[in-house]
């Protein structure tokens, strides 16, 4: 039986081939072939013929078709593995047979993480947690995969999109014990909703300004905490806004190998730009100014 890891790869490679067009449009093998092959009564000749290079031009561009969906779904599962490791996190074993994994006030599990969101920006290593701040980066990626044709576009944005949820599914039944497959496909179906969700109100605040893409951040990423540090969301957006003017630079040929690249810059850098006019105002020897809600 073949492993999970091969299942999925090969899900993913049926849908690809299954939304490819092109090759469903190109000529046959078969006709390729006839047309390729010299007629018997000619006098053999070791030089190519221009009938003879057509035809191999066009087996090329045929197994270029072919190699695509393989391309497609090696970049975006590289893009996929940049978003997901940023919140990872795991389950203890014992506290799993034992039965004793802690949980957050709303019920959730809670396992180990020191990556920079758990302890710079104070989130617990939850599947929450990780759900959100995979999808935060991976809006990111759809952000810059617009600007390709839109047949393109769609592949890409569909292959992140499937590595996504099956990376969910299996952190389901791995990391916490979810062995029912009916459960997992409705806690999956309202991750799907959420991702739906997070995506309209990124574009909202990308859109509108800082101040809506902030609140986006604070009720998806920081679930609406009201304890939650501001310097925290100004981060987050500044980042975002930096990671998205890094996309756009990159060239659609390069996608493949250097939009992963962009996540190495940590969104806790950005806390030092979103502290600077304070720590200006105190070398001024100034109080910066304490600014109260209405009443």
């Amino acid at each position: 039986m073949a492993c999970r890891s091969c299942r999925r790869q090969l899900a993913l490679l049926i849908r690809q081939a299954a939304t490819t067009t092109e090759i469903q449009n190109a000529t046959t093998i078969r006709q390729l072939v006839v047309a390729g092959t010299p007629r018997l009564d000619r006098r053999r000749n070791f030089s190519s013929t221009p009938r003879q290079l057509g035809f191999k031009d066009a087996m090329r561009r045929v197994f270029q078709r072919t190699a695509e969906p393989y391309k497609v779904v090696q970049a975006t599962e590289d893009i996929y593995k940049a978003c997901a490791r940023e919140a990872a996190y795991k389950i203890s074993e014992k506290d799993r047979k034992a039965g004793t994994i802690p949980k957050t006030t709303e019920g959730e599990d809670i396992g180990e993480g020191s990556t920079m969101w758990h302890e710079d920006f104070k989130l617990p290593p939850t599947f929450s947690t990780w759900s959100q701040v995979t999808m935060l980066h991976m809006y990111l990626a759809f952000a810059r995969l617009r600007d390709l044709e839109p047949d393109a576009a769609r592949s890409w944005q569909q292959q992140l999109v499937d590595h996504f949820f099956f990376d969910a599914e299996a952190k389901m039944d791995l990391e916490h014990g979810i062995s029912s497959r009916g459960l997992r496909h409705k806690y999956l179906k309202d991750l799907f909703i959420q991702w739906r969700g997070v995506i309209a109100a990124y574009d909202e605040g990308v859109t509108k300004g800082d101040p809506v893409l902030a609140a986006a951040v604070w009720r998806n990423v920081f679930k609406a905490r009201e304890d939650v540090d501001l310097r925290y969301l100004a981060a987050v957006v500044s980042w975002m806004r930096l990671c998205l003017k890094m996309l756009d630079q990159i060239p659609d040929e390069a996608l493949f190998i250097q939009a992963q690249a962009v996540y190495k810059w940590p969104a806790k850098n950005e806390l030092t730009l979103v502290d600077k006019p304070a720590k200006q105002l105190e070398g001024l020897g100034t109080t910066p100014p304490i600014h109260k809600v209405a009443a």
